[in-house]
């Protein structure tokens, strides 16, 4: 079994948030590991409900200035991991094993090679 280290990174490589997940299968999809990341997420949220999201969640209908919610509220983990699949479709961010940009969710992972995976968010310019 391995674990793998999520991390957040800025454009520029800078660390801004981690998380580890022991218990996973060495050889794992991209998609499955979007999910599962998500899904973590999303379990922390409904745990302690807060104003304010992180990561890749983004609660749609109850957004408010970005990264604000409305009222704490119990979140759906599958609405969400749909969500994030779209937003990485759409270029919403990168994603890297190791030192390797992974392009298609199908992919598929080592992470007794590659334990690290990086999410780098991309923010659309204004006016562009």
């Amino acid at each position: 079994m391995a674990s793998v280290m999520f991390r957040d990174e800025s454009a520029t490589g800078r660390a801004l948030a981690e998380f580890a997940l022991p218990g996973l299968p060495d050889r794992i999809t991209a998609r499955e590991l979007v999910r599962l990341r998500v899904r973590e997420e999303v379990a922390r949220h409904n745990a302690a409900p807060a104003t304010s999201v992180q990561g890749l969640v983004r609660p749609t209908d109850a957004e408010l200035d970005g990264s604000r919610v409305r009222t704490p509220r119990h979140l759906d983990w599958e609405r969400q991991a749909d969500a994030a699949e779209r937003a990485f479709g759409r270029n919403g961010f990168l994603l890297f094993a190791g030192e390797r940009q992974i392009e298609d969710l199908d992919t598929e992972i080592d992470l007794s090679l590659d334990p690290v995976v990086s999410f780098v968010r991309l923010v659309p310019l204004v006016g562009g």
